[in-house]
C-alpha cells in the first residue's frame, strides 16, 4: 500500500509546474500540474508511455499532434505513445489538472518538439536535449 497527500508533494517551479505524487514504486507516475496564465509546456511527446489529462481547474489549450484541444474542468485527454502535447494556458486563471502517465519507467521518455501554435506542426523537428 502507498498512502500520500498532494500538500505533502513540492511543484517544480515554487508554485506551478509538475509535482508527482508517486513513489517509483507504482506501476504509474500520477502528479498535477498547475499552468499559470499566459505559461506554456513545450511540446513533447512520450515514445514509451501513454499521458493522460484530467481537467481539475480552469481551462487550457492543449495542442495534440499539432491539433487544438481546449481542456476545461471535468475533461479528460488521453494521449497514446508517440502523441505530442503542448499546453498554453490563455486566460487569467491558473489551469489544473492530474496527469497519469503509464507504464512507469525508470528514465526520462520526453522527446520534445521544436513547434509552437500557428507553425505548421512537423514532428520530426526534434530538439536535442
Amino acid at each position: 500500500m502507498y498512502l500520500t497527500d498532494e500538500k505533502s508533494h513540492a511543484y517544480r517551479f515554487g508554485d506551478h509546474g509538475p509535482k508527482y505524487l508517486t513513489d517509483g514504486t507504482t506501476n504509474v507516475d500520477l502528479g498535477v500540474v498547475v499552468i499559470t496564465p499566459n505559461e506554456n509546456h513545450p511540446c513533447h511527446r512520450h515514445e514509451h508511455q501513454e499521458e493522460s489529462f484530467l481537467a481539475l481547474e480552469g481551462e487550457c489549450n492543449v495542442w495534440v499532434n499539432g491539433e487544438l484541444v481546449v481542456l476545461k474542468a471535468g475533461d479528460y485527454l488521453s494521449c497514446e505513445k508517440g502523441d505530442s502535447h503542448y499546453f498554453e494556458n490563455v486566460t487569467t486563471r491558473n489551469f489544473k489538472a492530474v496527469f497519469i502517465k503509464a507504464p512507469r519507467l525508470d528514465f526520462k521518455d520526453s522527446v520534445y518538439i521544436d513547434w509552437k501554435p500557428g507553425e505548421v506542426y512537423d514532428a520530426t523537428r526534434v530538439i536535442e536535449k
